[in-house]
Order: structure tokens, then sequence, then C-alpha cells
């Protein structure tokens, strides 16, 4: 019998009503409505079960045990007869069991595993506001299913700060929005007060100093929020320095506690004594942690961010949304009248993002793409999302996949990739696995794939800071018990609870993969196999190979192209070769936070098919001249180059022409006669298109290849192209029948009256000019023509120094206008040259009188 009545009772039937009617529903209900545990019981006699599961995920482990837990408690049961939970490497289920609670990816290995979800009833979204990636592939899913399978397979999404309007609209049919049921809440008043920091104080001290305040003045326990485990241990810290009221116990709840820590954090005090929770984000939701009636609230929260343009994943403290800092207030106010503390300025308030960005918009999709595939999905266009999958990052995820062996050259899901999705880790750890497996490196690479899916189990103990990037001390603190001799040495604090976590974590990896668990090595043997460490990362991380930058130490470039660093005083700083398996992941320079060497013969090995030989011929700007070289890559690193002598004609003619292209054509070492005759053809198209080649400088680009490289020759720089026929390239596009008109067409000269040959210049093709000294004009009336008569060329009339005098383009009327003008300007400066009255009746002349 239940031990009292919560608000979501009176919700419930509309909620079966509305199941009944349209199989999909979205619940509203706030914090305390009782939801979590009402819910699922409240199906189990619904006639649409017909004996079905009904399952429902929660977002966290925490959460899954403690809704079990407690729904089981409801029903008088124990947790694995009619309740159960079942998540990665712990589950508690029987025959029995009809409620199964499970984290959010265990849906999508049941969907592999039988897509017509056989034997499952209802499928119930906890909590979807907090939009995991893995519970917007689970809905997309299911959804897939009833569509397609199971029209009857029931779904519920519950949350208490959901967009309910949106949420329906995404979780529609062709009748509609799905129905929304909404909860009365069951909450007390919570008081809030806002308490900035001091200018330049840390968060640990700030919120520190808050807690200690709210405890001397408000009875209860206190959950405290705060972004990540450092900040959790810092904190921890600063409260044990300074005096707390009798009776108080500081714990520390995140997500990589084990068990029975966890379950330590949320159970009531006992009697007479008090608690402080230092919680991350995993108390905000889905659990009640007894006798809290004070928060206090950091207001940060640490969140992954991917980024496709440096394939790293970085985890960034954000300040937290308004939903989210909605729902820490409310943790006060759950079981009596509470109190939050928010340690920042209330006019900041309205700073706060009014939404949660979904994860899978920022997110590192490598796992969800081999988790389609293993469906036979290539496109995730094929599925109903609420938010698709950013195309760039999902085309990122896949080609990693082929990278790592997953998906074959047609995108196929592998046997390889099969074995890796079956090890539920991230696709780079269980490549490292299976191929440590392979290489007979099997406990050595369980260790590592354990390190690397947890949080750093050693950090510095002299202060803020990371320790030194080299993973091989953690799997030195790994195999050892008590202070490995090296840590101690540098100064490091270890923590031994999580290096048991991780021993485990280690064995079950080892045991999953199928590997035959041997003796540990001990003593001397415990670091055999440590040379092989940066081999095994490599595998996982073929993209993140670094090889030091010439001599600038500590400064790294990766295989992909980006670029990391080490501090300089990090002993890892001076190695040639890297394998990098965290950064910061920012994009211009990320700091390396875990790492290993690596060497060039290992690379080789392993990586042969990655490993790629380019002839590179290219133009030395430097030297002036082309050069070439043989080089081996691994992506973007250089692994071994020679020069190339002699370089191949076809290659020495292409780098010549690019380079150019990336001069431009104003640039290029045109001989005088080349350019003439360039220009004359210009004419020659201007005034008769199609007949004549366009040799304008984007023409000439467009077509170097075809008109440029048969007359290179062996032309290596640029003063030896000076030297090459210029002008029988551009006179070999032209069709040999009519390059015989441009004489006629575009002459190079025109005689006029004294019988000089004057040069035509035709460097503005839609107006020739010829520049004649005035006094060869005399007697000469019709303007000069081209184009065979039917262009007047422009006149430039000279002085007997060569100035211009007049320009034009009617030859008779200066010699009746403007002509006497010139002759009054003229005559005085220039007495030895002629200027007769009459210039049409006076003989032309190259001479003077004299």
């Amino acid at each position: 019998m239940r031990p009292n009545p919560l608000p979501i009772d009176d919700a419930l039937p509309a909620l079966r009503q509305a199941l009944d009617a349209r199989g999909a529903v979205v619940l509203v209900a706030p914090p305390g409505a009782g939801k979590t545990t009402r819910v699922p019981p409240a199906l189990l006699s619904a006639p649409w079960r017909a004996g079905g599961r009904i399952v429902m995920l929660e977002p966290r482990r925490l959460a899954a045990r403690a809704a079990a837990r407690r729904i089981a408690a409801e029903l008088g049961e124990a947790v694995g007869g009619l309740v159960g939970w079942r998540m990665r490497r712990d589950t508690k289920v029987s025959r029995d069991t009809v409620i199964e609670v499970v984290t959010e990816g265990i849906l999508t290995r049941m969907v592999q595993d039988d897509p017509v979800l056989d034997g499952i009833s209802a499928v119930i979204f906890d909590e979807f506001h907090e939009r995991h990636l893995a519970a917007d592939l689970g809905l997309a899913l299911v959804r897939q299913t009833r569509e397609l399978l199971r029209p009857e397979l029931k779904v519920v999404v519950m949350s208490a700060t959901l967009d309910a309007a949106a949420m329906a609209t995404a979780l529609g049919d062709a009748e509609g929005p799905a129905p929304v049921v909404e909860s009365a809440g069951l909450s007390f008043p919570v008081e809030t007060r806002w308490v900035a920091p001091r200018p330049q104080q840390r968060v640990e001290g700030h919120v520190a100093a808050v807690v200690r305040d709210a405890l001397r003045e408000r009875d209860g326990d206190a959950l405290v929020f705060l972004p990540g485990a450092p900040e959790i241990h810092r904190v921890a810290r600063a409260l044990a320095e300074g005096p707390l009221p009798p009776g108080t116990e500081v714990l520390p709840l995140f997500g990589a506690l084990d068990g029975d820590a966890q379950d330590r954090a949320i159970a009531p005090a006992p009697a007479g004594r008090r608690k402080v929770v230092l919680s991350t984000s995993i108390a905000e939701t889905s659990l009640t942690i007894e006798g809290v009636r004070i928060v206090v609230d950091a207001g940060l929260a640490r969140v992954p961010r991917y980024s496709p343009a440096t394939g790293m994943t970085r985890l960034e403290t954000i300040r937290v949304p308004r939903p989210s800092a909605d729902q820490r207030r409310g943790r006060a106010g759950r079981v009596a009248p509470g109190i939050c503390w928010r340690c920042w300025a209330d006019y900041e308030e309205p700073a706060l993002a009014a939404v949660t960005v979904p994860e899978i918009r920022d997110a590192d999709l490598a796992g969800l793409a081999l988790d389609l595939a293993v469906l036979g999905i290539h496109d995730p266009a094929t599925l109903s999302w609420v938010d698709a999958p950013p195309a760039a990052a999902f085309a990122d995820a896949r080609q990693l996949l082929g990278r790592l062996g997953a998906l074959d050259a047609a995108g196929a899901l592998t046997a390889h990739g099969r074995a890796m999705s079956a090890l539920g880790l991230h696709p780079r750890l269980s490549h490292l696995v299976l191929a440590g497996i392979a290489m007979g490196q099997g406990p050595l690479a369980a260790d590592l794939a354990a390190l690397l899916d947890d949080r750093d189990p050693i950090r510095r103990d002299d202060g803020p800071g990371r320790a030194p990037a080299d993973i091989r001390l953690r799997l030195e603190a790994l195999r050892r018990t008590g202070d490995a001799a090296h840590v101690s040495a540098l100064r490091l604090r270890v923590d031994h609870d999580q290096l048991a976590r991780l021993r485990e974590t280690a064995r079950a990896i080892r045991q999953s993969a199928g590997y035959r668990d041997a003796p540990r090595p001990r003593g001397g043997d415990a670091d055999a196999d440590i040379d092989a460490v940066g081999d095994l990362l490599a595998l996982a991380y073929p993209d993140r190979i670094a090889r030091r930058r010439s001599e600038q130490r500590g400064r790294y470039l990766l295989s992909s192209g980006g670029g990391v660093a080490l501090p300089p005083d990090d002993p890892l700083a001076d190695a040639e070769w890297l394998v990098v398996a965290e950064t910061d992941g920012r994009r211009e320079e990320a700091t390396v936070y875990l790492a290993a060497p690596v060497d060039d013969a290992a690379i080789r090995t392993h990586h042969a098919d990655l490993i790629t030989t380019h002839r590179d011929v290219v133009w030395d700007d430097a030297a002036g001249r082309v050069t070439g070289r043989d080089v081996e890559r691994l992506g973007a690193l250089v692994l071994r180059e020679r020069t190339l002598s002699p370089i191949p004609p076809a290659l020495r003619v292409t780098a010549l022409l690019g380079a150019l292209r990336a001069r431009g054509v104003a640039r290029w070492p045109w001989p005088d006669g080349a350019q003439r005759l360039r220009e004359r053809l210009a004419f020659a198209h201007q005034l008769e298109g199609g007949a004549w080649p366009d040799v304008a400088d984007a023409a000439l680009l467009a077509t170097l290849d075809d008109w440029l490289a048969p007359f290179v020759g062996d032309a290596r720089t640029f003063d030896e192209l000076g030297r090459i026929p210029w002008a029988d390239a551009l006179r070999a596009r032209v069709p040999w029948d009519v390059v015989r008109r441009l004489d006629t067409l575009a002459p190079t000269h025109l005689e006029v009256a004294s019988g000089s040959r004057i040069a035509v210049d035709y460097s503005d093709p839609a107006q020739p000019v010829l520049a004649v000294r005035l006094q060869e004009l005399f007697g000469q009336t019709d303007t000069p023509t081209v184009g065979e008569g039917r262009v007047p060329v422009l006149l430039h009339l000279l002085s007997p120094a060569r100035r211009p005098v007049q320009v034009t383009r009617d030859l008779a009327g200066f010699w009746r206008t403007s002509y006497f003008d010139v002759r009054k300007d003229l005559r005085g400066r220039y007495p030895k040259h002629a200027w007769p009255d009459d210039p049409l009746a006076a003989p032309p002349t190259r001479r003077t009188l004299r």
C-alpha cells in the first residue's frame, strides 16, 4: 500500500485515457509530483499491456537505482523482482520483472537486439528535458518501431520543464500533436537569495563561505551544486579547513563515484547529524535527497562540446540555463520549506539561457553513428528526430568509423564494427581494446580504455593545474597498490578509490571482450608492456598522432592538421612523436592533457595503410624556381622526404603554370613582341568575335594548360620562362586559315604621308592609337585606319620633341581648325621645324628645315 498520496495521482487517469486513445503522450509534472515513481506502476493494469514489460529511461545510473528502489518499496517488492534496473555492467532483473528502470543507452541496445521490442508494451522517457544524446536516439528509434512495426507500443515523454507544445508536435502523428497531460506539483516555499562573489574570488572559496553561512543560519541538510569533481574536492578541502556545525558530514556526489558512495550521499542523515552533499548536476532531477532544506548553487555546469574543426571534445564550464537553475532551486522545497543561495548577483538572472541546448547539437557523434550502423541506418534523416544530428558532425563520425575499421569502403558495418559496438565503449576505445587483444596486449588495452573512459585519477598535490600529461603515470598508479614511487616523486595526489573502480572497470572490459584473465603483473614486471602504450593509443587516435614542430619545445602538429601544445616543463615536451588522447579541445592550439610517446617505427608498422607517398613538385618563391621532393605523409605529418632530381617534365610544367596563375597575367615575363601580339589578337577578337581567340586575363588563365604548356620546354625559373616562345604559343591559338589575316586586320605599322612606317598601339583593343609627329602628316587629309578600313585610329599628334599636342580621329578637321593654334604655340619653341601657313600644300617631312 502506498505510504502517501502525491499530486501525480490525480493526473494518472487522464494519462491512461490518453495512452488508450493515441499511444504517445507528453506528461508535464513539476518536481515533487511523483511522476518517476508513480507512473510506471499506474500502467501495470492497463489492458493494452497484455503481460508486456514497462521500460523507463533515466538520465543517470544514480537516478535509475533510486527510482527502482522507490518503486519497488512502494509496491512492497525487492529490487530484482517485479521491479528491476538495467545499466551497463549492473543488472538486477529476473523473469518476474515487469518494470525495468534503465539508463538511456540501454534502450539503444534493446532496439539493436530486437527492433520490434517484442515483449515491451510501453517506453517512458523520464526527465527528457535534459536532452541527452542517448535519450534523443532512443526516442527516434522507438518512434520508428511504432511507425513501422508496433503501432500499439505506448510512449510517454515526461519532464518538469519541457516545452510541452513543441514536444507534443514533435511526437505527433497524422492525427495531430500528441496529447499533453499536466499534473500539479508538490513543493514547499523556497526563499531565494543572491550572494555574488567578491572580485577575483575563486568559485570554490566563495561557495564554501556561503555554505558555512547557510549552515549557521538554517537547519537541515545542504545540497551544493558545483560544475565537476575537481571543484567538489576543492570545496570539500575548504570546508574541512574551517569549523562546521557539530555532527556535519561532507559527502561528494558525482557520476564517477561507485554506487555505494552515491547511495551514502542520497541516504537520510542519521538522527542528530547533518550532511552537506557536494554534487554535480547529477542531483538536479529524478531523485529526492531526504533532509535537504538548503541549496547552494554555484550556477555552473560542465558540458561536453565537440568541434568538427578539431575532431575533439572538450568539457566546457558554462552558466546553467534557467530551467536547470530552477530545478536546482526546487531541490530545497521537496519535503519542507527551504532556502536557495545563488552564488551570483540578482541582476545576472536575465542573462541565463531560457532553454537547455540538446546534447546532440554539440556532441561527438561517433557512438551514435556506430549505433545506427548496427541497425543498418546510414542516413539519420530516415528517423524522426526532435533535433536531427548536425550533418557535418555526423559525416565526421562516419569517417572516423571507417578509419577505425568499423565501416567498410561502402559504408556498411564490418564484423569488427559489430564487435566494437558490443563492448559499449566509445568506438575509439572499443577499437583499442580489440586491436590490443589481437596484438597480445589485452590487459594493457583494457587498462588504457578504463583510464580514458573515466576522469583522471591523479592530480597535482601542490595546487591547481593538471598533472603531467604522460598517461603511463596513471598506468603505474593503476597497477600498484599504494602510492607509486614515480607518482609520489612528482608530488601528485592519487584517488585510490577511483583506482579501485578503474581496476574493476578494466576487468569488466576484458570480460566483455572475451579475454581470459591472467594474473596481473606485479613488482618489476608490472610495467613490462609500458613501451606499447603509445602504439595502442595510436590505434584509437590515428588522427591525433603528433610530431614536434622543428625545435619548438612542447609544440606539436597533429596528423589531422591541428596544433597542440604541452607546458614547456612537462616531461613529455621533448618527445619527437606523441599520441594525444585528451586536450582542452581549443581550436587554435589545444593544451594536451593526456598523451604517450610513440616512435616512427611503430607508426609505420601499425598505420601503413594511412601512410601515403606524395611527389611534391612546387614553385619555391624564395628560391625562385621549381623544386621537387618525394614525401611520405601520415595525414598532415611529414614522415620522410628526399629531394627529387631530375623533376619529371609534366610535374615541373604543372608547378610553373601554377606559379603563373598565382602571380597573375600582369606579372608574367612577357617579351615585348608577345605582348604586342596579344594586344593585336585582343583587337581582332573585339572586332570580329569568335573567329579570334579571347586573350583577356581570365581566358588566358582558364586555358593556360592548353596554350602555354607545350611551349614551356626545360624552363625552371621565371627568367627562363621569359625566353620561351610566348608569341608562338599565342599564335598557335589561332586557326592557320585565320591567322593570315592578322597583318591586314591588325597591322603592326601604318605608313603615313612622310613614308614612315609608324607602330600602331593596340593596348586598348577598343581604340588603337597611332602616335606620329605632326610634320609627317602635312598634305594628308584622311585619318589612317585598321581593321581593314573599318576602324579609324586615334591620332596622337606629336611635337618635334615627341610630346602629344593634339588627339583626334578627324585629321582633316584638325588641319582646318586646331592646327593654327598649335602652330602659334610651337613655332617659337621649335624654329628649326616647318610650320607652314597651308599644311595641306606643304610636303610632309621627317627632318628640320636645315
